[in-house]
């Protein structure tokens, strides 16, 4: 039993991460850049409920309504004002932009909230539980989380699939050139696109600030986090990016079945093999997939 708990508390753990993966997936599959700045803002989204929270004594969930628009004009507004620049000098631009945004909100992160850790407070809904048989139990906010994964990222596929605006972005995607001869603004297009990347940070940064402690620093490892579950999923992919995230998430709740010490090391090696075997991912598709 305490295997097929392991197992099970992976699933619910993928979930989330691919959560936290989704929007990572959606600007490489839209855009074909690598946000190294995605977890940081994921970071800075987490600091920002716990603002609300401190200050106006709002619940986590509630300060989502707003975290998230906010973070999604953040998003738009950092589009068109530094990224599109960035896309005009080559695949190595983007990611030095990134990279510097990453440090610059890091140390601003440290300036304002110090190096001290901090959780967001769920009350009794973060030691809820779901007895399923006796051995086993499905915690209620790690489900949640899960649920919230997979429904993002329906939201997201439907989105591209069914509304014009998403049909544009696939258009922009796979002929920027052609898409804007037949006058589809790339530029308001990939605006749009980061603006609904960092709405999903902000949710994947609230959830992890419920789930554990955080701190300004915590950035690189929710990247490497989110990197790992793209790419064992497949580049673009947003379903594939839901596979990545659970295969991580069961590795590491495996291994730290084994030992506490071998949970993320496990994680790590899977994506190394998967990257190894399969380079593609194990669900290589467009991001409409």
């Amino acid at each position: 039993m305490s295997w097929v708990n392991a197992v099970v508390q992976g699933i619910l753990l993928g979930g989330l991460y691919a959560l936290v993966a989704a929007g990572l997936s959606l600007v490489f599959g839209v855009m074909r850049i690598v946000n190294l700045a995605h977890g940081v803002l994921a970071v800075l989204a987490a600091f920002g409920a716990y603002v609300l929270g401190d200050t106006l004594g709002l619940h986590p969930f509630l300060a989502l309504l707003v975290v998230v628009p906010v973070m999604a004009a953040v998003g738009y507004g950092l589009q068109r004002g530094l990224l599109n620049r960035a896309l005009g000098g080559g695949e190595l631009a983007p990611l030095l932009v990134t990279f510097g945004l990453a440090v610059v909100l890091q140390n601003a992160l440290l300036e304002a909230f110090s190096a001290d850790s901090r959780r967001l407070d769920l009350g009794s809904l973060g030691t809820a539980s779901i007895p399923v048989t006796d051995g086993l139990a499905v915690g209620v906010f790690p489900l949640l989380a899960a649920v919230t994964g997979v429904v993002v990222i329906a939201a997201i596929g439907q989105f591209l699939a069914r509304t014009a605006t998403g049909r544009a972005m696939r258009a922009t995607s796979d002929d920027r050139d052609a898409a804007a001869l037949m006058g589809i603004d790339g530029r308001h297009l990939y605006g749009v696109a980061t603006a609904i990347a960092l709405a999903t940070v902000a949710i994947a940064g609230v959830f992890l600030g419920a789930r554990s402690t955080f701190d300004p620093a915590a950035g690189g490892t929710t990247l490497i986090f989110a990197f790992e579950a793209v790419v064992i999923g497949g580049l673009g992919s947003l379903w594939g990016t839901l596979l990545g995230g659970v295969v991580l998430g069961v590795a590491q709740a495996v291994g730290a079945a084994v030992d506490p010490a071998y949970g993320v090391l496990a994680g790590h090696v899977v994506f190394l093999v998967v990257l190894a075997t399969r380079p593609r991912g194990l669900l290589p598709s467009a991001v409409t997939a």
